[in-house]
């Protein structure tokens, strides 16, 4: 009994840090209010990022033309994936605990609202809907964490001096759609954030465990895991899509919905590099493939 109260206890105190903390429960999106909240300071964001990455890229192509070995980082890249999978990890619990004190706060004005599930609430916020309370406080957090994982682009030309123009554009489509969420209240994003979380914090906790050096690992590269998590990512968003576009017609209306077609069009942008990528990956494979069996029977010979 003592350990069941000590665990109801540890409980307890979990919920109200994590959705009934003051500062939480009187969170609001607003300049005044909330840092990185303007279109000036994100757009700046992005720009720097995208200046700054371009030209580490250059210096480093240049003074390092003749050392073709990568720059050592030490523990850095380590530190930084363990970072990002315990945020994603605290988020994707806030967000879980959140919504559901959301749902059970709000859930007596659903009638008004033609909401009757909280699957509708969640996929469909109703007309109306301000960016405050519990769900838009983890909502801007998670938009804070989009900054944090930015820094993997210049870990990614630090150690392999590799840049393409397909991650600088979607790493800051990432950090342009959580500002539209909380800027225009959009819908859908609470599952997106649940999703998005639990990928980053399998992913990323997968890179600190190899790249810690762990005697045991998975028999799946990280990058082959970080594909399939995308895959993953892909259909579910497809479904929820379709979900709020049927919620939309039937209850007359979602909360955002012009955020909501503008950030299904950058995601379609992101859809088209992912695929074009793994087009170009497979054909790679296969030409090696090609040639390692026209080279075979040459050495038999």
């Amino acid at each position: 009994m003592h350990i069941t109260s000590l665990l109801i206890l540890l409980m307890q105190r979990i919920k109200y840090w994590l959705s009934e903390h003051p500062k939480i429960v009187g969170f609001r999106w607003s300049p005044t209010q909330s840092w990185g909240s303007t279109w000036s300071f994100v757009f700046g964001a992005i720009a720097t990022y995208v200046v700054t990455a371009i030209a580490l890229h250059l210096i480093l192509s240049l003074l390092l033309r003749r050392r073709p070995k990568p720059v050592s980082l030490g523990p850095i890249p380590a530190v930084h994936s363990l970072a990002m999978a315990v945020i994603s990890a605290t988020i994707f619990v806030g967000m879980l605990v959140s919504a559901a004190a959301e749902i059970r706060d709000t859930r007596w004005l659903w009638p008004r609202t033609k909401t009757t599930t909280p699957l509708q609430w969640l996929l469909c916020f109703p007309i109306g809907t301000r960016s405050s309370g519990r769900v838009f406080f983890w909502s801007y957090v998670f938009y804070l964490s989009r900054f944090l994982h930015l820094l993997r682009t210049f870990i990614t030309i630090l150690r392999y001096r590799k840049l393409s123009s397909s991650n600088l554009i979607r790493q800051s489509i990432l950090v342009l759609t959580p500002f539209l969420w909380l800027e225009f209240s959009q819908s859908f994003q609470v599952l997106a954030i649940i999703f998005t979380t639990l990928v980053n914090t399998v992913v990323y906790g997968y890179r600190f465990w190899v790249g810690g050096g762990a005697s045991f690992t998975l028999p799946v590269p990280v990058v082959e895991l970080e594909v399939n998590c995308q895959v993953l990512s892909v259909g579910f968003n497809v479904i929820c899509h379709i979900g709020v576009v049927v919620l939309h017609f039937r209850k007359g209306g979602c909360n955002g919905i012009g955020a909501w077609v503008c950030n299904s069009i950058l995601n379609a942008v992101i859809l088209v590099q992912f695929y074009l990528q793994n087009v170009n990956i497979k054909s790679t494979e296969l030409l090696r493939e090609q040639d390692a069996a026209i080279l075979e029977p040459n050495k038999n010979i």
